[in-house]
């Protein structure tokens, strides 16, 4: 491919609002052009990436024999209706109507439909196991498109799904689909982690994924020195042992005037009220937080959350746990619609379903029975000050929603936890009879009874990928492609202007063709060598070959684009050059 007709424009400037290099790097050189918010063309030089990926997990996956199968993207109303998940996506899905006013929808994932093709097809036990997967465009109406293509509104993705009769089966299946992911992240070249993680929405019991450890990665991940791996929502508290109840202090309510705040209550408490053994801290404070719940049918409830005061309510825990439900700020209006609460002074007495508020009241699991706590009195101005959880209060259930820190003892015991970001590259799950039971998928069993289906479904974020090994795989001039996936293995530029040197330049190409090396030529006249060199290490082949005023003594320059590494070889020996490992 030469330059002079390639359908390329490579750009000095990142567009404005690219946040992260992935973004920056793809569109100056020219590998996808912005079509709309979070909505991108791939330009010929990002479709043969694109392509590449799209082979390897193609490979992998036939290998483990899976069959692939193609979805349309515009699907019927129905099979999400039957799994109530044309109402639980809410506003992430497009919705759409044709012109008889029929509902349809632009597919965000096909569960539904893969079960549906199984049971129209499949009627026995004998027809069973069987893996399908496709590699299809995705569309979720993202409320805040960013990052490129690495959170956009219409994306591919590989997802397969097996189906087996029994536990076991399904127990194989997943370890399958798992041994080829690795397969698969190993041969795109990233830095990955596998991670326990919490199903959502989805439903099922195992669940992992992979991420790509990069620290623009949107997901936070923790691990421990003894192995343990985990997506943080998926992280489960250690919980205390509960503390005997005899001979504990009564609460006492104390005037505690401007203290709504816990930097502002902990400084009070040391000064009015001061302990003999240490100083009082934000972990002896129970901070109790408000959020409203806006339901998929669209009803809100407000739920509140008692929490240690030296820790945050997590947003993504949080949200992972009331799923599918949204949260949404405890605001103004809220308060006003509740006047049986004190901003700033709420406690566990006005909260409960029991209490006067009616307010779902869920407690961190570290708040265990016999724990002293101050917290609001629900008084203007007042705290309580050694309340005891499971003597003076209770709460209707616990919840995860406390960030997790750096330090935190991991859940299995093996140590403390670390803090890492990552990007979530692919997610597989144990989905069990969920969607089956929805949707009637059932074969006659080997005893002549009707048998549920049990499926595994598996997702790969295929263009994503392109975005994710770039973010590990970049320097200050451009992208430095590994060589599975690069457009080109070898980028030949031209850096003389003289007949010999463009002669022998066209001769190099040629060479390399027949050798079955795919070169991509910048014979460009009209355009500096400094300017092609740019280009050069923006557009990130793994190989860059110069011809130029060496070519007169039989040389060329050959730099290698990861290590910087430049060599003169004879133009006689360079396809051996380049071809051997």
């Amino acid at each position: 491919m030469r330059m002079t007709q390639l359908f390329v424009r490579t750009l000095r400037d990142a567009p404005a609002d690219a946040e992260v290099a992935s973004h920056r790097l793809l569109v100056r050189a020219g590998y996808v052009r912005r079509a709309a918010p979070g909505i991108y063309t791939w330009l010929p030089l990002g479709l043969k990436v694109l392509g590449k990926v799209e082979q390897i997990v193609r490979e992998e996956m036939n290998a483990i024999g899976a069959q692939e199968v193609r979805f349309p993207a515009l699907l019927p109303r129905e099979p999400y209706e039957a799994t109530n998940r044309w109402t639980e996506y809410g506003p992430n899905l497009f919705r759409l109507q044709d012109r008889r006013g029929t509902d349809m929808l632009l597919g965000p994932t096909h569960e539904e439909m893969f079960t549906l093709l199984v049971k129209d097809l499949f009627s026995s036990y004998k027809d069973l196991p069987v893996t399908l997967y496709q590699i299809q465009t995705k569309y979720r109406d993202e409320a805040r498109p960013r990052a490129g293509i690495l959170r956009g509104r219409e994306f591919v993705m590989k997802d397969s799904y097996s189906f087996d009769v029994t536990d076991e089966g399904l127990e194989t299946s997943y370890r399958n689909h798992r041994d080829a992911y690795i397969r698969i992240f190993d041969r795109l070249g990233l830095e990955y982690v596998i991670v326990q993680a919490d199903s959502g929405a989805m439903g099922g019991s195992a669940s992992e994924e992979f991420l790509a450890v990069t620290a623009v990665g949107e997901d936070t991940f923790v691990r421990s020195p003894g192995g343990y791996a985990a997506n943080v929502e998926a992280v489960t508290t250690v919980v205390p042992e509960a503390i005997p109840l005899d001979g504990l202090p009564e609460s006492h309510v104390e005037d505690t005037p401007s203290t709504p705040t816990i930097e502002t209550l902990v400084d009070h408490l040391n000064e009015r009220f001061p302990r003999d053994d240490r100083p009082w801290t934000a972990a002896d404070t129970l901070k109790n937080v408000l959020v409203m719940l806006r339901h998929p049918d669209g009803s809100t409830e407000p739920l509140a959350i008692g929490v240690p005061g030296d820790r945050e309510v997590d947003a993504k825990r949080l949200e992972t746990q009331v799923s599918p439900a949204e949260v949404e700020p405890f605001d103004e209006a809220a308060f006003r619609q509740h006047p049986g609460l004190v901003k700033g002074y709420i406690g566990p007495g006005s909260l409960g379903t029991e209490s006067g508020t009616g307010i779902r009241y869920l407690l961190d699991p570290r708040v265990v029975p016999g724990t002293r706590w101050v917290t609001g009195a629900n008084q203007p101005g007042h705290h309580v000050l050694d309340l005891v959880a499971g003597r003076d209060f209770t709460a209707d259930g616990t919840i995860e929603a406390a960030e997790v820190r750096a330090g935190d003892p991991a859940p299995d015991g093996s140590g403390p936890l670390e803090l890492a970001r990552g990007m979530e590259m692919g997610h597989i799950f144990q989905l069990g009879r969920k969607y089956a039971e929805a949707l009637g998928l059932q074969v006659q069993g080997e005893d002549g009874k009707l048998a549920t289906i049990t499926m595994g479904s598996y997702g790969v974020g295929v263009s994503r990928a392109v975005a994710a090994v770039i973010e590990g795989s970049h320097d200050e001039l451009g992208i430095v492609w590994p060589k599975e996936l690069a457009p080109y293995d070898v980028h030949v530029v031209l850096a003389g202007k003289d007949d010999v040197t463009s002669a022998g330049a066209e001769q190099v190409v040629a060479d390399l063709e027949t050798a079955g090396i795919e070169v991509l030529f910048d014979d460009r006249p009209k355009v500096s060598p400094g300017v092609k060199f740019k280009d050069a290490e923006l557009l990130g082949m793994p190989t860059i070959v110069v011809v130029g005023r060496g070519y007169v003594d039989g040389l060329v320059e050959v730099k290698d684009r990861a290590s910087g590494e430049r060599r003169d070889v004879a133009v006689a020996d360079l396809v051996g050059y380049l071809t051997t490992p």
